[in-house]
């Protein structure tokens, strides 16, 4: 473990690069107009994935970054759904025609919030406007706390296929600081009712750097969760930005690790996932040798989407719901955030785009690059710049920075060739932010490096 890099890097605030450019720099002059104008456009074969954003929760997590709001009744949650439905058939009427679909996540919030009837209607109401294929992934976000087995039985006839459940740390002392109290029996309870009902792909995310974390806690945190075998999880460092989340302001910041500690933590997560039989997936996912995205990354078809890296080829992704991003061909487009507005635009049957932006020749030159550092920890930049008709000179915008990086020993370069250094993989997207033209002139609060 390089405690040293650690210390060096891990105060920049940098992207995580789930898109490029990243959503800072989205823009009204992008709306509505052009996003029709967009999914008329998508090819009648070629599939899409659908990204559908369910922003409620029972209570309030104070370490989420999500967008999301609290509320003990069911009325707010069957009028968004009914907006949901409202706006997949908007959708695929300005398509025109039955596009097929390989990817459905469902995000958010929770969005096993809704009934199971509901939720079984929402996803009988997308494969009657579009055509799911039959070995599409239907995957689901799930707070164990809250998992019935109704719903259980729900998804699994509704064909999910893969879950994602939040655990965050069994430690009992940072549940209280995060007011997220979650019993390793409820999760295991959880685990078993998906399994039971069919839904065997699991997920599990993790985090690190939370108020009064320690590297042992999360130890035992990983020991416990690897009796249960999920098949992938998700490590995340808390992105602590109490200005631009305000429940944030509920933690302690005294509580929270440095960054040398956040540094520890993180890599002794992945000692004990890679010592436990887990492939390292880029720098924060883990799976079984046999998951789809261990297979992605040894045929060197790993891509990454706003749900972090994914085996999901798609070109084009359909965000729906209140704040939901969709990724077309020709740009970002992102829906309106608040949930009053987002039902406002579709009870007019207008489409709920605020805002987005159009890709141009650089961006997706440098898209290119940084997608494959981020995946695959290494990049040919004369390859690269080959498949866009540029000089390979000119890929690097911050020479100083990758420099540095070589200097330091976390990237090494040879010729055009640069790769991420073992060990400090951890840094990658300090080595992505050395392509990124639109980082400097950009205001926006990232989270830590590290």
């Amino acid at each position: 473990m390089r405690s040293d890099l650690a210390k060096s890097y891990g105060q920049d605030r940098l992207p995580r690069y789930t898109s490029y450019p990243t959503a800072p720099h989205f823009s009204t002059a992008i709306g509505e107009a052009d996003y029709r104008k967009w999914l008329k456009s998508l090819p009648a074969r070629q599939p899409a994935s659908i990204y559908m954003h369910v922003p409620f929760c029972r209570s309030m997590c104070w370490y989420c970054g999500c967008h999301t709001s609290i509320t003990k009744k069911d009325d707010p949650i069957a009028v968004y759904t009914s907006g949901l439905r409202t706006e997949a058939h908007l959708v695929a009427e300005t398509i025109a025609h039955r596009l097929p679909i390989s990817h459905i996540h469902f995000g958010g919030g929770t969005p096993t919030i809704m009934t199971p009837q509901t939720f079984a209607d929402l996803v009988g109401t997308l494969r009657y406007s579009y055509f799911v294929l039959p070995d599409a992934e239907i995957a689901v976000e799930i707070d164990p706390r809250t998992m019935t087995e109704p719903m259980a039985e729900a998804l699994g006839f509704s064909g999910v296929n893969r879950a994602s459940l939040g655990v965050q740390s069994f430690d009992a002392q940072v549940q209280c600081a995060i007011n997220r109290l979650q019993t390793f029996e409820q999760t295991a309870q959880c685990v078993e009712r998906l399994r039971r009902c069919g839904i065997g792909k699991i997920n599990f995310d993790l985090l690190y750097g939370l108020p009064l974390q320690t590297v042992d806690s999360c130890l035992d945190t990983v020991a416990k969760c690897i009796e249960l075998r999920p098949d992938r999880f998700s490590v995340f460092g808390y992105a602590h930005v109490p200005s631009f989340k305000k429940h944030q302001r509920m933690i302690d910041e005294s509580a929270l690790p440095g960054g040398v500690e956040r540094h520890l933590q993180s890599e002794t997560i992945a000692k004990a996932l890679v010592d436990a039989g887990y492939v390292r997936i880029g720098f924060d996912h883990f799976a079984l040798p046999d998951d789809n995205l261990a297979v992605a990354k040894r045929e060197g078809r790993l891509r990454r989407n706003f749900q972090g890296y994914t085996d999901d080829v798609a070109e084009a992704l359909i965000g729906l719901g209140a704040s939901a991003i969709s990724r077309m061909p020709q740009g970002f487009v992102q829906n309106v955030v608040a949930t009053k507005d987002y039902l406002a635009h579709i009870a007019e049957d207008r489409l709920a785009t605020v805002k987005g932006y159009a890709f141009t020749k650089e961006d997706r030159f440098r898209a290119d690059i940084i997608e494959r550092v981020m995946c695959d920890m290494a990049v040919d930049l004369s390859q690269v710049s080959h498949r866009h008709g540029r000089d390979p000179r000119s890929a690097i915008v911050d020479r100083s920075r990758i420099d540095g990086l070589v200097a330091d020993g976390v990237v090494t370069m040879i010729g055009d060739r640069l790769a991420v250094s073992d060990g400090a993989e951890f840094l990658v997207r300090s080595v992505a932010s050395a392509f990124d033209a639109h980082l400097a002139r950009s205001e926006a609060t990232h989270s830590r490096a590290v």
